[in-house]
């Protein structure tokens, strides 16, 4: 069973940015997104400072979020590397499982990834992910390169959305019909 303590934060900079962008967009009536939480089970707590110093998790959770863009279901995962390439290790069967299961139902799942050493942001349709995870499931690369990140997908902020994916979203859509 996995643990959470104080090294579980990590990615929680990219996680505020997503949520801030969420709640920007419920506002302007764009999406209604949910942050997903991972239930734990504290172990170790600090009544004085009311936190949670070591914990355990209950169950394997599936995705960060989870909602709905103008009629289109959507989940995602947000990611951040601090490599040339988001490692496939970083996410779990489960979690392919449940996006597969939601891809397989008409929804759209895809990854947020941070490149921390660029300071770039980037949508990774489910697809494109799902290519390279097969690929290394047969011994080839266990990473998804930089390169392989569609530059007209990278995410930038605008006005009040910290992480505007919904652009990306849009331009991945339609890039679709157009194939």
């Amino acid at each position: 069973m996995g643990y959470w303590n104080t090294r579980g934060l990590r990615g929680s900079t990219l996680e505020e940015m997503v949520n801030l962008t969420n709640e920007a967009y419920r506002e302007k009536q764009l999406a209604l997104i949910q942050k997903i939480p991972t239930p734990i089970t504290p172990v170790e707590l600090n009544a004085k400072k009311r936190t949670i110093s070591l914990a355990y998790f209950e169950q394997k959770s599936t995705v960060d979020y989870i909602g709905c863009v103008q009629g289109i279901p959507v989940c995602f995962d947000a990611k951040e590397t601090s490599r040339k390439s988001l490692p496939l290790q970083n996410i779990h069967h489960h979690q392919i499982r449940f996006m597969q299961d939601f891809h397989n139902q008409k929804g759209l799942a895809f990854f947020l990834v941070y490149f921390k050493t660029a300071g770039e942001y980037f949508y990774l349709p489910f697809e494109t992910f799902k290519d390279y995870w097969n690929k290394s499931q047969k011994g080839e690369r266990k990473s998804v390169p930089y390169e392989a990140f569609d530059k007209k997908l990278q995410i930038r902020s605008k006005g009040k959305f910290f992480l505007h994916y919904l652009e990306a979203m849009d331009t991945y859509l339609q890039n679709l019909k157009k194939d």
